[in-house]
């Protein structure tokens, strides 16, 4: 299969992309609506629900206004390089987990990123008086899965 033609049935075929659908591959976070599937060899992640589709995509949004100096860059056009997107989304939901909890994870994983957003939202009233910077700082921080030596 072309990879124009796996675009297009991807597409066709999840309605409802998961915008942390990276960071829930790299099997660090996980979501109660999260929904996985198989498409010619390989696997993407669906929403099973519009309204916290709605408040992921407001988040991720957030994210990617406010940590522009945390991913080292000045302005965003378009996607981000895999590393970078991998960068943002994760470290942003470990970010996130801090300020809820006051403490990482254990493991480094997160099992439920809608939750930990509601519970950001309930602590804070709203998706626009979280604290940012402190985010920002973890997505500085935070460091993909290094590479193999072949």
């Amino acid at each position: 299969m072309e990879e124009g033609e796996y675009r297009e049935t991807y597409h066709e075929f999840n309605q409802r992309r998961c915008v942390f659908e990276k960071s829930i591959l790299s099997r660090q976070t996980m979501c109660e609506h999260a929904h996985r599937f198989c498409l010619a060899d390989r696997e993407g992640i669906a929403c099973n629900s519009n309204p916290a589709n709605s408040q992921c995509e407001l988040l991720l949004s957030q994210l990617r206004s406010k940590a522009l100096f945390a991913l080292k860059l000045t302005k965003i056009e378009g996607p981000l390089p895999h590393a970078k997107e991998i960068k943002l989304q994760t470290g942003g939901v470990l970010g996130l987990n801090n300020i809820v909890t006051g403490k990482p994870p254990p493991d480094e994983q997160i099992d439920n990123i809608f939750c930990l957003i509601e519970q950001a939202k309930a602590k804070f009233g709203s998706l626009d008086a979280l604290p940012y910077e402190e985010i920002a700082r973890q997505i500085a921080q935070y460091e993909g899965r290094k590479r193999r030596r072949r």
